[in-house]
């Protein structure tokens, strides 16, 4: 079997159907790939529509198991995937059709461990969002094959999205996503990227990530706003363990400066009064100065300020 697509879900009874029709639609053959949707403990009707694809395309598998996350479920997944490569597909997201052929012909001519493929932002009404800006600056989708960590440092970006790779199985059944936390795609491309000798893009539109309204990042709820801001604190922890002896460290700087930075932000807004103790936490991991690598000017100027004036920072972004 040549590819494995892990399918995380939760009460995604109104996108699953998208995600799976553009699953199936494809340029290969249903036996050589699976799909496995691993159903996270869902509420509403999802088991019951991942079923009934079940029961007419058999390269569709269902585990049910309690809500555990999606790093659980994510992991639930790859560890009885068959394939020589591994996808992770969200199940609110959905690919476009007839693409995986090409992606497993390149990696396959290549004898890629890794291959990272191009995506766009959709809403919910599957509209194309158009950036206002260029959010995907630094980052190189040269098809010229390098290593894992040279495509770290030079190419990757500070996008990280674990459904914007094709990994082999060897790697992905031994990088597991860590669980229990927000980001945990950002924890888990380096560590991964890191094990892999092989690694190229292409720059063809494969994935369409879905913006929802109900995003973590938009978390109305106090513990998962409290949550947000302490998963970023452990984010910024676990980079700076990561990058020791690393000999070129600027992709985990800019990194941590990237994170430190949106830190920093939701301090100012949610808690003000509570700056101080954030600020002396940040000290101790010993992140400042912060980097400026891969920066655009106006972020260039904030992490200044940043670095120098962290509490005045919060004021002015306060008012």
């Amino acid at each position: 079997m040549l590819l494995s697509i892990i399918v995380p879900g939760q009460n995604v009874e109104a996108y699953i159907g998208k995600c799976l029709d553009s699953l199936l639609y494809q340029d290969i053959s249903s036996s050589d790939y699976e799909i496995i949707v691993v159903n996270d403990g869902s509420t509403d009707r999802t088991k019951e529509i991942v079923e009934g694809y079940v029961s007419s395309h058999s390269n569709v598998i269902l585990i049910n198991q309690q809500n555990k996350g999606l790093s659980c479920a994510r992991n639930s997944g790859v560890k009885v995937a068959r394939g020589s490569y591994v996808m992770y597909i969200d199940s609110d997201d959905y690919i476009e059709k007839n693409v995986l052929g090409g992606l497993l012909a390149q990696a396959e001519r290549d004898n890629l461990d890794v291959l990272r493929y191009n995506y766009r932002n959709v809403n919910e009404d599957y509209k194309v969002i158009v950036p206002k800006r260029n959010n995907k600056l630094y980052v190189d989708y040269s098809s010229d094959v390098t290593d894992g960590f040279s495509f770290l440092t030079h190419r990757l970006g500070y996008a990280c999205y674990a459904w914007q790779f094709l990994i082999k199985v060897e790697i992905a059944k031994n990088v597991l996503f860590k669980e229990g936390i927000y980001f945990e795609d950002t924890e888990w491309a380096p560590r991964m990227l890191n094990k892999a000798k092989r690694v190229a893009s292409t720059d063809v539109v494969v994935y369409n990530y879905m913006k929802r309204t109900n995003s973590i990042t938009n978390a109305v709820d106090e513990a998962k706003k409290r949550k947000v801001i302490e998963d970023k604190m452990l984010l910024v922890e676990g980079l700076r363990q990561q990058s020791v002896g690393k000999v070129d460290k600027s992709w985990y700087e800019g990194m941590i400066a990237h994170t430190v930075l949106s830190i920093m932000g939701l301090v100012a807004i949610q808690y003000y009064d509570e700056r101080n103790p954030y600020i002396s936490r940040l000290k101790r991991m010993g992140v400042f100065p912060l980097s400026l690598n891969r920066s655009s000017l106006r972020n260039k100027i904030k992490l200044m300020m940043i670095s120098v004036f962290p509490s005045f920072y919060c004021r002015l972004i306060r008012k």
